[in-house]
């Protein structure tokens, strides 16, 4: 059966992708950033996985204000770039698991997660700036990816414990399926930031590593964080960290911390990332 190893997450913000796709990522400005992702690039060569469910949020892209499912699951043979304003990322393009993805859309709805089938679909940065993040600038992406999408773009958006229990579900999607593949769920968007408002540029430290601590170690508190304190204290786009929460929904109880790193500021935004393995998985 297949077996999940290993749950990331981390940050998705549009500006790194940018930088990576214009040669700046060893400017003063962003430097600091990427050298928290180099022990990731080493780990996930050492670690490759045969799938990577991706969650992620799209941004106005595949779905927008006429027609935004709470949860889809991309089950096509491929996935192009999109094209966000400026052209496509210039980055491979996406390989899906169709017979993966359709058995765990088929789980969820029997499990009572009313989960939007897509068959075609772009993918914006949301998903290819955290596939650049930990492989680099290949010219094939080196694993399989479902991407499964949340939203927390328009309101109103699902609950971190309705995250933190679809994560559960997809684990048990995912074991059920019948072959011998070694699976990852990352857990994208976030952390505290604000993009708009009287309290745009808010980044909110405290908060932030508080959420990561707990994340790792007390994950049924975390998905009990109301709504309204995501937006309180992490701003009104800093909502995404309930992505995080499937990712984390899909591991053991106790995981082994490979990775931590945060850093502040990236394009307005704070940045988080984790690596955390299932060690009865490996």
């Amino acid at each position: 059966m297949a077996r999940i190893t290993a749950g990331v997450s981390t940050s998705h913000v549009p500006a790194i992708g940018a930088s990576i796709d214009l040669g700046k990522t060893t400017e003063d400005y962003w430097q600091p950033l990427f050298a928290g992702y180099e022990y990731s690039k080493k780990w996930i060569q050492q670690n490759l996985p045969d799938v990577v469910v991706l969650v992620y949020n799209d941004h106005g892209t595949a779905f927008d204000m006429n027609m935004i499912p709470i949860f889809a699951i991309g089950c096509a043979a491929e996935f192009q770039p999109a094209d966000e304003g400026w052209g496509p990322r210039p980055v491979p393009i996406v390989k899906g698991h169709q017979a993966m993805a359709a058995h765990i859309a088929d789980n969820l709805i029997q499990d009572d997660f009313d989960i939007t089938i897509v068959r075609k679909m772009d993918v914006d940065h949301g998903l290819t700036v955290p596939l650049s993040l930990m492989f680099g600038q290949p010219t094939q992406w080196p694993c399989l990816v479902i991407p499964l999408a949340v939203n927390v773009v328009l309101y109103p958006v699902p609950s971190g414990n309705r995250c933190y229990q679809l994560g559960k579900a997809l684990r048990c999607a995912i074991e059920s399926f019948d072959a011998d593949l070694n699976v990852q769920v990352w857990g994208t968007g976030g952390m505290s930031h604000q993009l708009q408002g009287e309290r745009v540029g808010l980044i909110n430290q405290a908060f932030d590593r508080q959420f990561l601590d707990d994340l790792i170690a007390d994950p049924e508190t975390v998905a009990q964080i109301p709504l309204l304190r995501y937006i309180n204290e992490a701003g009104s786009e800093g909502i995404e960290m309930v992505m995080w929460l499937v990712m984390r929904g899909a591991l053991d109880d106790k995981v082994e911390v490979k990775h931590r790193f945060y850093h502040v500021p990236a394009s307005n935004t704070a940045v988080g990332h984790l690596i955390l393995e299932n060690p009865g998985a490996l």
